[in-house]
């Protein structure tokens, strides 16, 4: 699998998450104080929309989450787990920084309700 550049590490302000294009998926890329970057779907399956890139970084219960801005379900950053709700879940990808560029390879569980 290919590696695709989303953008340089300095275009994301820390603790928050941009949307990117991949092919024809949409992802949320998040970037964290300490420079690690992640990668998830940004599809937000409880409310069936592409907002995840928009939602607050956080620790919850010791696990680094996105909290989606609609109605506030936890994603893990390490494997896109829904904290609230174990059924819904979304794909989590490689992501890392390289030369001062992010960039990310998709997983190959990319399956989801779409």
């Amino acid at each position: 699998m290919n590696w695709t550049t989303i953008c340089k590490l300095d275009d994301i302000v820390p603790n928050t998450g941009v949307g990117a294009l991949v092919g024809d998926r949409q992802l949320a890329v998040f970037r964290l104080e300490d420079d690690s970057v992640y990668a998830i779907d940004n599809f937000d399956p409880h409310s069936q929309a592409n907002v995840l890139a928009r939602g607050i970084v956080g620790d919850l219960g010791g696990e680094l989450v996105v909290a989606s801005p609609i109605y506030k379900q936890h994603y893990r950053l390490r494997d896109g787990a829904c904290l609230e709700n174990p059924e819904l879940c979304v794909a989590a990808h490689v992501a890392e920084v390289h030369d001062g560029v992010v960039r990310v390879r998709l997983s190959l569980s990319v399956d989801r309700a779409a």
